[in-house]
């Protein structure tokens, strides 16, 4: 996700300190290069060999007890972003008055990289109008501030400047790096499980709710996309992505074929195999006997798109199955001639149709596999689109 991005983390002397331990592990689970930075003070909380053990580089705490001669200079310059968690009334009065008092306030005051600041303090810190001040004099020069939370805090308190959650600061890190590396691609996504009608009331249908097709098109026009949602059900949606209302496979088809010029198209719906070959004008009464439904095969979308594809253009593919998950994926996706297929056993707790949480693996047609663990649908399309920027590069 955040692969070789070169990540400053700063730490200060605060209390929650440990959960900059936490935030650390979850960047270099991402893929990040992170380098820890601590404050004398920070020290004094969370012992140096903790972030030594996690990080990609060994703890610098000083400007004159490194190798480099000015390792501010450097790692301001070479730091695709600094993130300061957690940021004390000190550290944030420093870096607003442009002082350079350490290592990390030097670092701050000589780099052009994004800088995220995660403030932390006692309630009567917090709301002190010098520290909201100083706060909005970095906000106004382009600092992003993750804001304090209110909860637990030090001395058995409670109220506001508890430092936020590591996955809340992890978001706001990612949102940062990974914001407009769509930017100018056009990328049609579908969702929902179509439905084939038997007659005007019933239908043969599928469980899909289309929650990840959804999770997708909010991702992409988040990253920077132009996005179409072709979508069997009705979801509130962001208002920078155009939908496209169908029900049954072949109003699908077309309309992903009147589109397929994208230059990403996601296929996370549930298309029916099967539909009724007869579909009665009237509702099918009880009392009229058993009714013979047969059945015939839709046209096959992944397949004609990747038929049809371009040089340069990104097709995913999802395989919903509940016995030998990869196997049946791998046939598909070299079957539909496709670039990446997404494959989830909706047989498994948590995952698949319905909830709001997903486990994936994704197979691309070069032979790379990557297994996702169990996190949310939004999570899920965050790591597909980061498999198709990969192949957008290549």
């Amino acid at each position: 996700m955040l692969g070789g991005r070169r990540i400053v983390l700063g730490v200060t002397g605060g209390i929650a300190a440990y959960k900059a331990v936490l935030l650390c592990r979850l960047l270099v689970d991402a893929g990040a290069h992170v380098i820890p930075v601590m404050t004398e003070s920070a020290q004094k909380f969370v012992g140096r060999a903790t972030f030594d053990a996690l990080a990609s580089e060994p703890v610098r705490t000083s400007i004159f007890d490194d190798v480099d001669p000015i390792p501010h200079t450097t790692l301001g310059q070479t730091a695709d972003l600094i993130v300061v968690a957690p940021a004390t009334a000190r550290c944030i009065g420093s870096y607003a008055s442009g002082i350079s008092d350490d290592l990390l306030t030097a670092i701050l005051v000589a780099t052009r990289a994004p800088v995220v600041v995660c403030p932390a303090m006692h309630t009567e810190m917090w709301e002190h109008p010098a520290i909201q001040e100083n706060l909005k004099t970095l906000v106004d020069r382009g600092v992003i501030v993750v804001p304090a939370e209110e909860g637990r805090l030090a001395g058995g308190d409670a109220g506001a400047g508890r430092l936020a959650a590591p996955e809340t600061i992890f978001d706001a890190v990612k949102g940062v790096l990974i914001a407009g590396d769509l930017q100018g691609r056009k990328v049609l996504v579908t969702a929902g499980g179509t439905r084939e009608a038997i007659d005007p009331v019933r239908y043969v249908g599928n469980r899909s709710t289309g929650k990840q097709g959804y999770a997708v098109a909010e991702a992409a026009l988040a990253r920077g996309a132009d996005v179409t949602l072709i979508s069997t059900v009705t979801m509130e949606t962001s208002a920078g992505i155009e939908v496209v209302a169908v029900e049954s496979a072949r109003q699908m088809h077309e309309a992903v074929l009147e589109r397929a010029e994208a230059d990403v198209i996601v296929m996370a719906a549930a298309v029916a195999d099967f539909r009724p070959t007869d579909i009665s004008d009237s509702k099918i009464k009880k009392n009229e006997g058993l009714p013979e439904v047969l059945l015939e095969e839709t046209a096959d979308i992944l397949t004609d798109l990747g038929g049809a594809k371009r040089p340069g253009q990104v097709i995913v593919g999802f395989a919903a199955e509940t016995d030998d998950l990869i196997a049946h994926a791998k046939q598909k996706l070299e079957r539909k001639n496709i670039d990446v297929i997404v494959a989830n056993d909706v047989s498994a707790p948590r995952v698949g149709f319905a909830h709001e949480t997903n486990e994936v693996t994704i197979l691309e047609a070069d032979g790379c596999q990557r297994h996702v663990s169990l996190r949310s649908k939004r999570q899920i399309a965050d790591e597909v689109l980061n498999t198709v920027i990969q192949i957008l590069a290549r």
